[in-house]
């Protein structure tokens, strides 16, 4: 039986060749050449396609339910508003210090690849453990929760959706997109074209409308009153603000791709990055044109509060443009997540099944059903920001640890060819700045620090079990191969081959 080559390089799946032919002699035809037709990872995303993928990873939820977050630590319009736009500005800051690394060790796999390369494959595994065991799957249920509430918030406009309600349904998102992407990574982009203009769409709306209102005169709630100057609330508001920025690194994760990448993928970082800024605080400005500070801060769906006060009958065209971005960033983490397995198992830091790919659908089903099951565990939490700091705290301890790879090989090693050299004050200003927004919020949410850190801990006995510890008992070592065995019958999955 062999394997047909389809999907598209965006989607996230791995790279397959057809399989060999074994007669019966158990000997492959033609010297067991791959096929011509084999996926392999070339250098064919121009600049716009750099663009696009930023711009599509960072637009999802977040510009939709961290406005309630942002505001309800920081007190006040204003202080909201330089919150939303210095969080791109830091954004801007890792990115440009991300670009120097991406020309520097030009390896899938984004900052556990600088991390494997510059403190070694401990740090690397805890930082992998972090994205796959929390980031990913914790932000894919932020997204479903996100979507539920949209979807039911017209059904309830004169209170908040039941809890159990929003999550049932987050869980029926979650479970239709992971049918998607286990049956067909053709129906899975496909998915992830069209809803991704939905998002653009609902921006676009929001910010025509928003430049009208202050055409109008509707500026009374710009301003600073019942601002919070203590810096734990000034921190746990970047918790949420940086949260809708959680995207700008990907386009590193495929650095191969890309072509020219000294000239291409800094032009994409500032580009993208400096619209979706723009585009953020736009969004946020056109939301306090219309409603105050305690509309916003007692709306679980701000952008259906805010069509709800001024498109009467057309206002359900916002919830249902919303709920489409939100259903397309729950199908995009599907989508992605694989690479990250992949990259992992590469390096032998992740179970060999999750590389496999499922043989009559060509779809990599064990990554994308272990992506759904850990989100399916983190719905047991349906407080959306709880889950925010989660991630925040997780997501920016890791990634300032990617970021300290600039100016520690700087030291170590100065000879590396640096085709691109940042300003060493851009990656210590993002260093202590990645400080501050991790260790402050410990004393202003302990408990969601404290299962954080929990989580993060987890990973180093399973890293000196199962990757460190090499002279493994033979029975163990047979069990694995015995699970590992037993698991591609039951999902009829193999190992993809590389051209």
């Amino acid at each position: 039986m062999s394997l047909k080559s389809r999907g598209s390089a965006g989607s996230g799946g791995m790279d397959v060749v057809p399989l060999r032919d074994e007669g019966k002699d158990g000997k492959g035809d033609d010297d067991a050449k791959p096929a011509d037709d084999a996926i392999c990872l070339k250098a064919k995303m121009s600049l716009l396609n750099g663009i696009t993928v930023i711009v599509g990873s960072i637009i999802g939820s977040g510009i939709f339910v961290s406005p309630t977050g942002v505001l309800r630590e920081t007190g006040s319009v204003n202080l909201a508003l330089i919150v939303w736009t210095v969080s791109g500005i830091f954004s801007m800051v890792g990115a440009y210090c991300y670009a120097e690394l991406g020309c520097m060790i030009s390896k899938s796999g984004a900052d556990y690849a600088y991390i494997m390369e510059t403190f070694g494959p401990f740090l690397a595994f805890i930082r992998l453990w972090i994205e796959c065991m929390i980031v990913r799957p914790c932000s894919q249920a932020i997204v479903a929760l996100t979507f539920s509430v949209y979807v039911l918030k017209p059904f309830y406009p004169d209170c908040q959706p039941p809890d159990e309600s929003v999550r049932l349904l987050a869980v029926c998102c979650i479970m239709v997109l992971t049918f998607i992407n286990c049956w067909d990574v053709g129906w899975a982009t496909k998915v992830q074209d069209t809803f991704t203009y939905a998002k653009l769409v609902a921006l676009f709306i929001i910010i025509i409308t928003g430049v009208y209102q202050l055409t109008q005169g509707h500026t009374e709630h710009f301003n600073f009153e019942g601002s919070k100057h203590e810096v734990t609330n000034i921190a746990l508001s970047f918790y949420s603000g940086l949260f809708a920025y959680n995207g700008w690194n990907y386009l590193n994760f495929i650095i191969e791709e890309l072509k020219d990448p000294v000239k291409n993928l800094p032009r994409a970082i500032g580009i993208s990055c400096l619209l979706v800024t723009v585009v953020y605080v736009l969004a946020n400005a056109a939301f306090y044109t219309t409603l105050s500070p305690s509309e916003v801060l007692g709306s679980e769906a701000v952008a259906v509060t805010f069509a709800n006060r001024l498109y009467g009958s057309m206002a359900w065209i916002i919830p249902v443009f919303v709920a489409m971005s939100t259903f397309g960033a729950v199908n995009g983490i599907l989508l992605t997540s694989s690479r990250l397995f992949y990259a992992g198992a590469c390096e032998g830091q992740m179970p060999e099944i999750l590389t496999m790919i499922q043989i009559q659908r060509l779809t990599p089903t064990p990554a994308v059903l272990t992506i759904a099951l850990l989100s399916l565990l983190y719905l047991t939490v349906s407080d959306i920001f709880a889950l925010i700091n989660y991630v925040g705290f997780a997501t920016w301890l890791s990634i300032g640890v990617a970021v300290l790879c600039l100016p520690w090989l700087r030291w170590k090693q100065p000879d590396l060819a640096r085709p691109i050299k940042v300003n060493l004050f851009f990656p210590i200003a993002y260093i202590l700045c990645s400080i501050f927004v991790t260790v402050v919020p410990m004393f202003a949410s302990p408990y969601e620090t404290l299962y954080g850190t929990l989580m993060i801990l987890s990973s180093v006995p399973v890293y000196f079990v199962f990757i460190s510890w090499k002279n493994k008992p033979k029975a163990f070592q047979r069990a694995v191969a015995r699970a590992t065995r037993v698991l591609q019958k039951l999902i009829m999955v193999v190992r993809p081959a590389n051209k």
